[in-house]
């Protein structure tokens, strides 16, 4: 009896483990990243200096003013967790 509970403990928590994961980008969105990457690569360096990844795009958000009009562009393309999806 005990081992059938611990099993279907261990069931459920795979099954939670799984669920929790979020879905792999898909090849429009991996696209979108990379070309952010390429057009905010100056931006990075110049207004948020030693960010990367997260942190760098964050730091690139809260400065519109001062961001490239490419920069910006491409930013628009990407979808934002939790928000709405890009701007076509």
């Amino acid at each position: 009896m005990k081992i059938h509970l611990l099993m279907l403990a261990i069931a459920l928590l795979s099954v939670a483990a799984v669920q929790a994961q979020p879905p792999a980008p898909s090849p429009e969105q991996q696209a979108a990243r990379e070309a952010a990457k390429k057009a905010c690569a100056a931006d990075v360096e110049s207004l948020c200096s030693g960010k990367q990844g997260h942190e760098a795009m964050m730091c690139l958000r809260s400065n519109p003013d001062k961001v490239s009009q490419g920069c910006k562009d491409a930013m628009s393309k990407l979808h934002r967790p939790g928000g709405a999806p890009p701007a076509q």
